[in-house]
């Protein structure tokens, strides 16, 4: 019983830890910039600010950034999801030469730093006159996940070949066996694949930081940067802008909880 109150407390402890951070970030976007960094802190704004939330809105071009990161995300989770699930099928179930290493060799992307990477495609972008444009962030993002291929990967490995053994039967090709039998059956991966492609693609600010110049082009985590000027920044705008930003994920979390939670669940999951 001690044990367990223990274990409780300081999960109760660690809870309170990671989600301070956000608390605090809540807190600064109702507060002036007399409050946010005062000694000691001033944890309760006095007064509430609620003009922060307007006056950052009116500040940056919010609408045209919001699209901007939403139909760029959404486009690299529909295509990261047809893609990767296309790969695991190829990777799990047909047989051709070179297999095996050809899926060891995907994965060892996997333990390459995204630093590394970055001047060579920088480069690659550049000369294919893609700078500045939104299939910068596109491109990469649907057509290289690693982790989505492998994860999905045991998924089907675990699917009975039974199945398309009947769908052969019946006359269904590659194609047929991968869209009617191998995609209803690995929709839990599928949904966690997803949402984690949409958070990691939401939240992105290195590559956009990286080619995209252009404000008209700027996402949401672009834009909020612009807050912050070569002397000072305007923290109370910048954390109100900030809380608007996340909107979108929190939304996503609130919807989707039990697959997030079934998606870090599985991600241990052997073929």
């Amino acid at each position: 019983m001690g044990s367990k109150f223990l274990l409780h407390g300081l999960l109760i402890f660690g809870a309170l830890v990671m989600v301070f951070p956000f608390i605090w970030t809540v807190l600064s976007s109702l507060k002036d910039m007399s409050q946010i960094f005062i000694i000691p802190p001033k944890w309760i704004p006095d007064p509430f600010v609620w003009n922060n939330f307007r006056s950052s809105l009116e500040a940056m071009p919010f609408a045209q950034a919001y699209f901007n990161s939403f139909y760029i995300t959404m486009i690299i989770v529909v295509a990261t999801l047809f893609t990767a699930s296309m790969a695991a099928y190829a990777f799990a179930k047909i047989k051709f030469k070179g297999a095996n290493l050809l899926f060891i060799l995907f994965l060892a992307t996997m333990m390459i730093p995204k630093q590394v990477t970055m001047i060579p495609l920088y480069l690659v972008m550049d000369w294919l006159g893609w700078l500045d444009t939104h299939l910068t962030l596109i491109v990469p993002g649907a057509l290289f996940n690693a982790f989505a291929v492998f994860l999905l990967r045991q998924f089907v490995l675990g699917i009975p070949k039974e199945l398309e053994e009947a769908a052969v039967m019946d006359g269904a090709g590659y194609f047929r066996i991968y869209w009617s039998v191998i995609l209803p059956l690995i929709r839990p991966a599928l949904a966690a694949i997803g949402i984690f492609t949409f958070m990691g693609a939401w939240n992105n600010f290195i590559d956009p930081l990286i080619y995209l110049n252009s404000p008209t082009n700027f996402t949401v985590p672009l834009l909020l940067n612009q807050f912050k000027g070569l002397y000072t920044a305007d923290w109370s705008l910048m954390m109100a802008g900030t809380v608007i930003s996340i909107v979108p994920v929190l939304i996503v979390y609130v919807i989707a909880q039990k697959q997030i939670i079934e998606g870090i669940a599985i991600t241990g999951v052997k073929g």
